[in-house]
């Protein structure tokens, strides 16, 4: 497939931000839902959540970036 100049690519970048913050924002509702019966497995989903944040925008945001 040849690349055109004129291509829209709109949809790619809706792409890279649902992998940047779908699976840290589902990580962080889990972790509110289970505050109430076991306060460390909620730190440990916040922490994962936070850290998949942080390692998913850094690689997305440099792929984004060009």
């Amino acid at each position: 497939m040849i690349l055109v100049d004129n291509m829209n690519l709109n949809g790619l970048i809706y792409f890279f931000a649902a992998i940047i913050f779908g699976p840290p924002l589902l990580l962080a509702i889990i972790g509110f839902a289970v505050k109430r019966n076991s306060n460390k497995s909620a730190k440990v989903l916040f922490t994962l959540s936070a850290l998949y944040l942080l390692v998913a925008g850094g690689i997305c945001g440099t792929l984004l970036a060009g």
